[in-house]
């Protein structure tokens, strides 16, 4: 691995010259952009010394070269989409050293900053981006958390934070830009119908298939289709997990996860969030079946769902979350929908951790996790919520269930702890 010491005129050399040997990845056109994205990117949130702005002497030498050693394992295996964000504290001032080390021709570089209440804000929010990264431009701009229509309304509105991306793109400074969100579908939806963004970052996975429609209509629209957190915010699929490992076999978790996403030809890159070299490591192994990702998929899919539905009963599985309200339209803002997909993953498939981890999120996470947990409910109004569900009947006693299972401490976002 090059060291921060490493010339860097021989940096440039060493990645170049050693990449061939190791470069097992895939690229996948994205959408309209034309920019060859590796199916795998590199994401920053994990490998950064801070949540904060801090100022350089406060880096620790070994986290700085643990973060070196992170982006040259990446583009050693091909994986030169680099991506990173304003909101994660001190990742784009760290990166932009690494950068300077590499070719830049090579790289795809995104980062991400919020939408703004005036267009001078989000303009010098960029310029601080931009400076710490040591870039003449990033080839990926994204508004960064498209989570609500206020949201949507600041970016679109005249004179409002999209308008200051087109004047970036005219000076050159942006190539594309496009929108990560944690929104509703019906949001998601409504950005995609714009038709503004030349791509999405998004989440789905196995354990969320609510945005399956918002994935159709960013392919119809010839969008580059990002997968957000597949690997934490799609299970907590790092840990043990005996029972989802041996359902999963021969594959593991995370390796199931990754090729039942690239199955889908519309999807082009998923986020790993590498916080060492080593992260990965494991998801190298889903090239064995690349070519044949849906066949592999199949069979392990099925078992998947086959345990869920002798839990939880077929009907269930199959439109448990019909006829529900988004949480906007629940009193006290409970958000049923979210609390009803972690029970119904979180209980056949014994992913535990990773729903109490969620859960408690709710009322903790503003509109990056949007909406309450179920001991904030109404019950006096619950039949009203629940009117247009064929499960109206089940559905209360399966919130008091969930609370009882995951409720535990509040939990905060990475970013605000």
């Amino acid at each position: 691995m090059l060291s921060s010491r490493t010339n860097p005129r021989s940096a440039k050399f060493d990645i170049l010259s050693t990449s061939a040997h190791y470069r097992p990845m895939r690229y996948r056109r994205f959408g309209r952009t034309q920019l060859q994205m590796p199916v795998f990117s590199c994401g920053g949130m994990r490998y950064q010394q801070s949540w904060s702005d801090v100022a350089w002497k406060d880096v620790k030498p070994e986290g700085q070269t643990n973060l070196e050693a992170t982006i040259h394992r990446a583009v050693e295996l091909g994986i030169n989409h680099i991506e990173t964000a304003r909101g994660y504290g001190s990742s784009e001032m760290q990166l932009g050293p690494v950068l300077q080390k590499l070719p830049r021709e090579k790289l795809i570089v995104q980062t991400k900053v919020t939408p703004k209440i005036t267009a001078r804000e989000f303009q010098e929010t960029f310029e601080t981006s931009l400076r710490y990264l040591g870039l003449a431009h990033v080839d990926l701009l994204s508004l960064h958390g498209i989570n609500n229509r206020e949201h949507l309304d600041q970016v679109l509105r005249r004179g409002g934070c999209l308008e200051v991306c087109r004047e970036l793109q005219r000076e050159g400074r942006v190539r594309f830009v496009g929108f990560s969100t944690h929104a509703t579908p019906n949001v998601i939806s409504e950005a995609i119908r714009s038709d503004e963004f030349d791509y999405v970052n998004v989440h789905w996975y196995f354990v969320n298939d609510l945005n399956r429609p918002c994935l159709a209509e960013a392919a119809q629209r010839d969008m580059g289709i990002f997968i957000i957190s597949p690997n934490d915010k799609g299970g907590k699929l790092f840990l043990e997990l005996p029972k989802l490992r041996s359902l999963c076999a021969p594959l593991t978790p995370m390796q199931f996860n990754d090729l039942y996403c690239l199955a889908r030809p519309e999807i082009h890159t998923l986020s790993l969030g590498a916080a060492r070299p080593a992260d990965f490591d494991e998801h190298l192994g889903v090239f064995e079946h690349y070519e044949r990702a849906a066949e592999v998929v199949a069979p392990i899919e099925r078992r998947l769902r086959d345990e869920m539905e002798r839990v939880l009963g077929a009907d269930w599985c199959r439109r448990w979350w019909a006829g529900l309200p988004e949480y906007s339209e629940v009193p006290g803002e409970v958000n049923v929908v979210e609390i009803l997909r972690l029970w119904t993953y979180a209980k056949p498939l014994e992913l535990n951790e990773w729903a109490k981890f969620r859960y408690n999120m709710l009322g903790n996470a503003d509109h990056w996790f949007p909406g309450e947990h179920a001991a904030k409910l109404d019950r006096q109004r619950l039949p009203e919520v629940l009117r247009n569900s064929p499960f109206s009947d089940s559905i209360p006693a399966i919130l008091e269930e969930a609370h009882r299972l995951f409720h535990d401490a509040p939990v905060k976002r990475l970013s605000a702890s």
